[in-house]
């Protein structure tokens, strides 16, 4: 079982090349919006552990995932905070309606 850490650009190339097959380095770069040197450094880190195969032919170089068994660890996300409203709240004494009996 190999983790990734969630937030992280890692885990968004995996979760694009879960997905998306046959997919180049190109590609990858226009969907997360980051330098290609960034995606590069990355998939060669993923090349060097087995789990991903760069296959490059003249004009592109495609990404092929090797490995599957991924488990996204991280930190457990926060609920929202919900701010309660502090001010001050109608009274019901002043008011001159048409009272119900």
């Amino acid at each position: 079982m190999i983790e990734i850490t969630t937030g992280t650009l890692e885990e968004q190339i995996i979760k694009i090349l879960q997905k998306t097959y046959p997919i180049t380095i190109k590609e990858i770069k226009n969907k997360l919006n980051v330098s290609r040197d960034m995606v590069i450094r990355s998939l060669k880190k993923f090349q060097m552990k087995g789990i991903v195969r760069l296959e490059p032919l003249p004009d592109k170089t495609y990404v092929r995932l090797l490995r599957h068994d991924f488990s996204f660890i991280g930190k457990k996300r926060q609920r929202k905070f919900i701010k309660h409203r502090t001010g001050k709240k109608m009274q019901t004494d002043d008011y001159d309606g048409i009272m119900y009996s």
